[in-house]
């Protein structure tokens, strides 16, 4: 590794810790929102759903533009974006700019789900692969916690209902220095190649693996003969479709939009569910009552965060050991498990068992990262060529932010039309179709170098793969094995 692919590493964590920031923190906010603009639930599920819709939009919208215009200039743009629409956030006046503005963000973010995967995975070698893109991944439960301890410590030492517009200021700096690191990297050696553009993708190469000493001292790329460009009706997202790539649009896709019912629910509001349960109750719903229970809410938390955090660890360690099939399905059936446990320890007479709930939500917080909230991420931006990655990456993010924004808008609603117990159980019933899908359309990507993928089945890795063959381009972008 270089220090200009950890720089591009670096720079690529920023976008996954800003959106676990952003959106767990609105779980915190949420509360002193509905006293500034006297929201009802359906009002409340908008909020939490508009920062998800416009990461639904975001990832196949912008993301896919990183197809046509480069993984470098899109990686610049979408922070930009994300920084204009977070400056507003903090100023705005009314419910209805409050929504656009979430919504904003969210389309930002929804461009670095695919784009900061591709500028990881296209810049470094196959067998750190799974690794790296993992770590980078790992930084939004760093953010989701620490937007979670902002959201506490800013209420503590501003215990106001305006405290929630500190909480999203506090990642503006942050975001325009990333801006600035963004210009200073490399554009992907193997989008340049895609595009014909030789000499250029020997120039960012060679710059890309600049060490002390000089290794390699040349870079020379070589189309092979049997490659060539992209048929017109195999690089548009139509193509997604077709009989070539259905299998790994359908298996990029469909887990993960079954994961994000689950986790973009019970992650944002994991706050109003330990404040149903364990928080004061009391009729009068003031500003004191209020902030008291989102304080508590915001602990325990904090605490399920921290499981977060721990799962993606366990899965940096062993996605290339293990591989990414087998936790992703080890991972959907002990996320139901945990969520059994949770509606379990409710009781139909209102009462509730602590060491149950507690149980469930920490067997799921942990095996939701070490499993699939993890997995579907790494294996949608590895499953498609690289003429169709942006695209396919950006359509599987898109479709399953479906899952987020349906949940997030939903859930406040269905808590109080069919209770706790019974959306857990649904659930769980989701968390185990995942599972299945999983295991029916698998595509296993560990080890495979990223110039062989794009057939229905990915070819077995060769020794010098699993021994650590790069991922820098050597053949066009229409490859055969």
């Amino acid at each position: 590794m270089t220090s200009m692919q950890w720089r591009i590493w670096s720079l690529a964590c920023a976008g996954k810790f800003f959106e676990g920031m952003v959106v767990f923190m609105t779980g915190v906010a949420l509360p002193l929102l509905a006293i500034e603009f006297d929201l009802k639930a359906s009002a409340q599920g908008l909020v939490t759903a508009a920062s998800l819709a416009g990461i639904l939009v975001g990832a196949t919208a912008l993301g896919g533009l990183a197809d046509a215009y480069g993984r470098k200039r899109m990686f610049i743009v979408e922070m930009i974006i994300f920084t204009v629409f977070l400056v507003a956030l903090t100023l705005t006046p009314s419910f209805t700019l409050l929504v656009i503005f979430l919504f904003g963000a969210g389309l930002a973010l929804g461009c670095d789900y695919p784009t900061a995967h591709m500028v990881i995975s296209e810049s470094i070698p196959t067998r750190k692969r799974g690794r790296l893109v993992l770590s980078a991944f790992a930084f939004q439960a760093v953010g989701a916690l620490f937007g979670t301890l902002v959201g506490f410590v800013v209420l503590h030492e501003e215990p106001d209902v305006g405290a929630w517009r500190w909480m999203y200021a506090t990642a503006i700096v942050p975001a325009i220095l990333v801006i600035i690191g963004r210009f200073f990297v490399t554009d992907s050696p193997h989008w340049l190649a895609s595009q014909g553009r030789t000499a250029e993708a020997e120039r960012a190469t060679g710059r890309l693996l600049r060490r002390h000493p000089p290794y390699p001292k040349r870079v020379s790329l070589k189309r092979s003969a049997e490659s060539g460009p992209a048929a017109p009706d195999d690089s548009g997202y139509a193509a997604l479709f077709g009989r070539r790539h259905r299998r790994a649009t359908i298996f990029a896709s469909v887990p993960w939009f079954l994961q994000d019912l689950g986790t973009y629910g019970i992650g944002i509001f994991t706050p109003t569910i330990l404040v149903a349960v364990i928080g004061a109750k009391s009729a009068s719903h003031t500003l004191a009552d209020t902030v008291h229970n989102d304080l508590l809410a915001a602990e325990g938390s904090a605490i399920m965060n921290v499981l977060f955090v721990i799962g993606i660890l366990v899965a940096i360690f062993l996605v290339d050991k293990i591989g990414r099939i087998k936790l992703q399905a080890l991972g959907f059936i002990s996320c139901a498990a945990g969520l059994g446990l949770a509606a379990l320890s409710i009781r139909p007479d209102g009462g509730h068992n602590m060491v149950l709930l507690f149980a469930g939500f920490m067997l799921f917080y942990f095996m939701t990262n070490l499993g699939p909230n993890s997995m579907t991420y790494l294996l949608a931006g590895e499953v498609f060529p690289t003429h169709l990655r942006g695209k396919g990456a950006g359509f599987a993010a898109s479709f399953a932010k479906v899952g987020a924004v349906l949940t997030a808008f939903l859930f406040p609603v269905l808590l109080d039309e069919i209770g706790t117990a019974t959306l857990l159980a649904i659930l769980v019933a989701g968390f185990l179709l995942g599972a299945v899908v999983t295991i029916v359309y698998r595509i296993e990507t560990t080890g495979v170098n990223l110039e062989q993928i794009g057939d229905a089945e990915p070819p077995m890795p060769t020794a010098r793969q699993r021994d650590g063959g790069t991922s820098i381009p050597t053949i066009g972008p229409a490859s055969r094995p």
